[in-house]
């Protein structure tokens, strides 16, 4: 049961980075600080794998800022990240894909049930990562619609598409 929950677990956050992956390398320079909402395009980006970041860390004590973060800011603060650059983002992307595979290589029968390791999130490791793929998914829909709006070429299905399971 432990290796479907991990495989199950991989094609959804890798389907899910894959999504928000394609909107970043689609979004044109000039749609970069566009507003998605109350927030621009770049900080939804950063938003979005900061905490998936965060969350795939054991716990809020066993997460650590990388140097990135210098120049994003830190979401867990008071006051407005910034976020990064495209290309840092699309670095942030992978570097967010391959810390998914650690996490979910390190998950035992045992510590899924544990709690989440955040104190705000009142539920199993287990749940966390469901958690943590919808809240991914929930911004790279966010992002296409916006580009799909703004960006005429965008607009078809086949642009942005649909990612089922694992990195397409």
């Amino acid at each position: 049961m432990l290796e479907l929950m991990r495989q199950m677990l991989t094609g959804q956050y890798e389907a899910s980075l894959k999504m928000v992956d394609q909107c970043i390398t689609a979004c044109r320079p000039e749609h970069w600080e566009g507003r998605i909402a109350n927030d621009s395009f770049r900080y939804v980006a950063y938003h979005t794998l900061f905490f998936t970041d965060m969350y795939l860390s054991r716990s809020q004590d066993e997460f650590t800022l990388r140097d990135l973060h210098d120049q994003g800011g830190d979401e867990r603060g008071e006051g407005q990240s910034v976020g990064l650059s495209r290309d840092k983002t699309i670095v942030y992307v992978t570097i967010c894909r391959m810390k998914m595979h650690e996490s979910l290589a390190a998950e035992t029968a045992e510590s899924l049930q544990e709690p989440s390791g955040f104190s705000w999130r009142k539920f199993s490791r287990a749940e966390m990562h469901v958690y943590n793929i919808r809240h991914i998914q929930h911004h790279a829909g966010q992002m296409s619609a916006y580009l799909r709006r703004v960006d005429p070429a965008l607009a078809e299905p086949a642009a942005l598409p649909w990612v089922g399971s694992g990195w397409k």
